[in-house]
């Protein structure tokens, strides 16, 4: 069984790790109001999604 000879630094460590990462949110401007939303999901400014109101949006909430 192969057995590393020295320990692998922090800087080597974290040089391998730099892709290692969360991938930024993706936003769109929602094609109704122009907000930006989350794609696939229902806007939260005016709460229409697939040119359908879904969700009822309350004034001040």
């Amino acid at each position: 069984m192969a057995v590393p000879k020295r320990r692998t630094s922090k800087a080597r460590k974290r040089k391998r790790r730099t892709h290692f990462k969360a991938a930024p949110v993706a936003v769109q401007a929602c094609p109704r109001c122009g907000d930006p939303k989350r794609p696939h999901r229902v806007c939260p400014t005016c709460g229409y999604y697939a040119g359908k109101r879904r969700v009822e949006v309350g004034e001040g909430a």
